[in-house]
């Protein structure tokens, strides 16, 4: 039971994963072949497949996506590090911070623009910091 959470997070974000793709060869438009998207087996691999999801969106314009990506990595973060909280409180921190500098920008669209540049460097921060907890 309390990793229902954690498993409910990453089933969301498998079916969406598989939206995301459904709707881009919808539109006629393959997925990069220098930019696949994988789920490595760390156990900071579904938060960095979500981080590039939502940072890919961001990139092609879609913010409303790339926001709702943003969202999910944050839930999914907020109920499935509870031990890493506990056992290393420093790393926790650092990740969780960055993750904020990362997904903050994007969340607040629609009050104005996120700055690309500053945005691609919280992206790059935080994936630097999901090595750490590896």
């Amino acid at each position: 039971m309390k990793y229902s959470w954690v498993f409910t997070g990453i089933f969301i974000c498998l079916i969406l994963l598989a939206l995301l793709t459904l709707t881009t060869f919808a539109h006629g438009q393959a997925a990069s072949p220098a930019s696949p998207i994988s789920v490595d087996n760390t156990k900071m691999g579904s938060y960095r497949a979500l981080a590039e999801l939502s940072y890919q969106a961001f990139q092609k314009g879609d913010n409303a996506t790339a926001a709702v990506l943003a969202r999910i990595l944050e839930r999914t973060w907020d109920k499935g590090e509870g031990d890493l909280r506990k056992s290393a409180p420093d790393i926790w921190s650092q990740i969780d911070s960055s993750m904020d500098g990362f997904i903050k920008p994007i969340l607040r669209y629609a009050s104005g623009a996120p700055d690309p540049a500053k945005v691609e460097a919280a992206y790059n921060m935080y994936l630097e910091k999901l090595k750490q907890a590896d």
